[in-house]
């Protein structure tokens, strides 16, 4: 796979081997990571579908309380999420990757062992630490795809790692769940074989990255040695407050997928009683929803790579997934209600949403490069938005139903305005991204990088 002879400059100006996985979007010294990931992430997504009342049963409580439980989950992985970037920045990308599998390994441990216990405290301090976990593996991870990934393949690796990431969170650990939890019994003991599984996959994910990530940036500091500690640890945080470019993709990417989590809290009451397609059928529109998602992802990374960065995002992130989010939302209105065809229509337009949404995956490229030397500090923030997401498409949600709701419009009515003020945000995303213009952006740069590629295809 290595092409002898030929070299390119590495990020931190330094000469490394240029081979075919290079040229694919993939860094080859860190090419193991990616199915590492893909390991990890379906080790997280295991529980997606059967948490909630595994804790109501194990706890004997209710599911409000249990919501207390993952909202504070939650809270620690958008702290977590900003902290992947600073650290893996501060020490290396795989040594942060190391902990976060450390934190996730050891807490899933006490986490199993304090449901047993009965103990919601004890239940939620564990819970509460293992959501440091994933975000400092992954992200990390992301970190140094962006340190090590060729300019003209930038977006493409992103796009690869999107790709690993959404499809073991929830995809194939749902898969997984579906397959284990039956031939332990079912139930709550299977449920708890299905957690100890997870322990294993993400083990394995991690000797994969441990052992197959030879890459030596990895174990040491990529800030620059002028910075102190506490400025590489708050960089991310200065660069949202001094650089309005990052402030700007940060904002975008809160919007990215914020409809998308609005949109799963107003369809499922609607596609499976207003509709009569009924919960099963709604299932399993989101599980063809996601499949689209993952699959599009390395796709819209080179096209990125390819036509510009901003351009995809603008006209594939935002105005195509707004037309498609409409589409999302009319379309099992205008068909017969509980009919298959209706169904069949309404499945393609959520694909379809589900596919351009995809469009967005330039935009850690973009943000990335627009702090140079930086990095770190920008992807942090570029996490902590991916995490602030679900909270803005919460707010939405519960500010537009609270507003509308005092005109007595109709629950038609005001989940259409929900649709809408989403769409309005994509205009706002429409606005700031065309401020993010990068270098990748000049059609004379793509052109040069380009060649550059072709001639070290030529000397392979």
């Amino acid at each position: 796979m290595r092409c002898k002879g030929v070299t390119v400059e590495a990020t931190q100006h330094e000469e490394r081997p240029v081979t075919k996985w290079d040229l694919a979007g993939i860094p080859d010294s860190i090419k193991w990571g990616f199915p590492a990931v893909l390991l990890f992430m379906t080790a997280v997504g295991v529980e997606s579908n059967f948490l909630t009342p595994h804790l109501v049963a194990g706890l004997n409580t209710s599911e409000a309380t249990v919501s207390w439980v993952i909202t504070g989950y939650s809270l620690t992985v958008l702290v977590a999420s900003y902290l992947s970037g600073a650290l893996a920045d501060l020490f290396g990308p795989k040594r942060v990757m190391l902990a976060g599998a450390a934190v996730f390994i050891v807490f899933q441990f006490a986490f199993i062992f304090a449901i047993s216990t009965g103990n919601l405290h004890l239940v939620g301090l564990t819970y509460f630490i293992r959501g440091f976990g994933f975000p400092l593996f992954a992200f990390a991870f992301l970190v140094w795809i962006n340190h090590l990934a060729r300019p003209s393949k930038l977006g493409t690796a992103i796009g690869w790692f999107y790709v690993m990431f959404t499809g073991g969170l929830p995809t194939l650990g749902s898969l997984v769940a579906f397959g284990v939890i039956p031939a332990f019994g079912g139930g709550f003991v299977g449920e708890t074989a299905a957690l100890y599984v997870s322990i294993a996959l993400a083990a394995v994910g991690t000797a994969l990255a441990w052992f197959g990530c030879r890459d030596q940036t990895g174990m040491r500091r990529l800030a620059e040695p002028a910075m102190s500690n506490s400025e590489v640890l708050m960089s991310g945080l200065q660069l949202l407050v001094s650089n309005s470019k990052v402030r700007d993709g940060f904002l975008v990417r809160m919007i990215n997928t914020a409809p998308q989590f609005g949109m799963f809290i107003i369809l499922p009451a609607v596609i499976s009683d207003e509709l009569g397609w009924g919960q099963s059928r709604w299932l399993m529109m989101t599980v063809i929803v996601y499949a689209g998602n993952i699959l599009f992802n390395a796709v819209f990374g080179a096209i990125g790579d390819k036509h510009g960065w901003v351009s995809t995002v603008r006209y594939f992130g935002i105005l195509a997934s707004s037309i498609a989010l409409l589409a999302w939302w009319y379309v099992p209105h205008w068909v017969e209600p509980g009919s298959t065809s209706g169904y069949v229509l309404a499945v393609i337009a959520g694909t379809a949403y589900g596919i351009f949404l995809a469009g967005f995956v330039p935009m850690g490229a973009i943000v990335a490069a627009n702090a140079p030397g930086q990095e770190g500090g920008a992807m942090a923030m570029y996490t902590t938005a991916a995490g602030g997401a679900t909270f803005l498409g919460s707010l939405v949600v519960a500010v537009v139903l609270n507003v509308t709701g005092w005109f007595n419009l109709g629950s038609y009515a005001q989940n259409t305005a929900v649709v809408w003020a989403f769409v309005a945000l994509y205009a706002v995303a429409f606005i700031l991204v065309g401020r993010l213009r990068t270098r990748q952006d000049d059609p004379e740069y793509r052109k040069e990088l380009k060649r550059k590629d072709a001639a070290l295809v030529d000397a392979a």
